[in-house]
């Protein structure tokens, strides 16, 4: 995410402040090796197990993992029809992964003979995400995709006075407050529950995921003019690179003013 996507150097933009200049297509493409074992689970199987998986960054897409085709169990997989073709990798060709009843379909593609360009993408293959039950780097479960070495968190306390309205209605107000830094988005103030109006809140069946911060639970604001559907969200159990924002909030919705020092956001 943070080579491809802006403000990262393999972005495709040149609108940023820098003494040097890329030469290159604008769609651009790096592979790199991934630094721990992966592992993914189907129907109780290991369908992939490698450590030596590359991860491939294209522009405007989160990275890929390829691994070599030696790692993945082939006595699973079927051939399908399916062919996609990319103009920047080639013509993919795909299998789907069968256990028992149980039948991935097209979750596994290949570049059998990549462009020239992407020559280095011969004797890998890559596999859908969503498709399996269970990814492991190392022994721990990932959550979301697997993360991006280039990825990074800072967690801050600050003691600047953040205020969240609604309209005239102050819902939270803290001079506590923690700021969360995250590649590539913009910063996200989190507050403590004790200075939070927690009556104009309602818990919602809304949960995300994070693969930096783990899985997020929301709220509905209602402040007396109408409601702000999941307004508010919090990690109760966040993964350990983000474990001081444990219990904390924060809030984003268009009927929202976020202000820092009186100033808004």
């Amino acid at each position: 995410m943070t080579l491809t996507r802006l403000p990262g150097p393999l972005a495709g933009s040149d609108d940023q402040l820098t003494n040097y200049q890329i030469e290159g297509p604008a769609h651009r493409l790096l592979m790199h090796p991934f630094p721990r074992r992966v592992r993914a689970e189907f129907a109780g199987e290991i369908v992939l197990d490698t450590r030596a998986g590359v991860l491939v960054h294209e522009t405007g897409l989160l990275p890929q993992l390829y691994v070599p085709e030696a790692d993945l169990r082939d006595d699973l997989l079927k051939s399908t029809d399916l062919h996609t073709h990319c103009p920047f990798k080639g013509d993919a060709s795909y299998r789907s992964i069968h256990v028992g009843d149980r039948v991935a379909e097209n979750a596994v593609w290949n570049y059998p003979d990549p462009i020239a360009t992407a020559s280095w993408l011969t004797g890998y293959a890559a596999l859908y995400w969503g498709r399996v039950d269970r990814w492991l780097d190392e022994d721990d479960e990932a959550v979301g995709h697997l993360p991006d070495p280039f990825h990074r968190i800072d967690v801050r306390a600050t003691s600047q006075r953040v205020r969240v309205l609604a309209g005239e209605t102050v819902v939270a107000e803290s001079s506590q407050a923690l700021l969360l830094s995250e590649t590539g988005l913009p910063n996200r103030y989190y507050l403590p529950a004790t200075d939070i109006r927690a009556e104009l809140l309602t818990p919602t069946d809304t949960r995300t995921v994070c693969p930096y911060k783990g899985w997020a639970s929301y709220e509905t604001l209602d402040a007396g003019a109408g409601e702000l559907t999941d307004a508010v969200w919090s990690y109760q159990e966040p993964l350990a690179e983000a474990s001081r924002i444990g219990g904390y909030r924060s809030f984003l919705h268009e009927g929202l003013t976020t202000e820092v020092d009186g100033q808004p956001l």
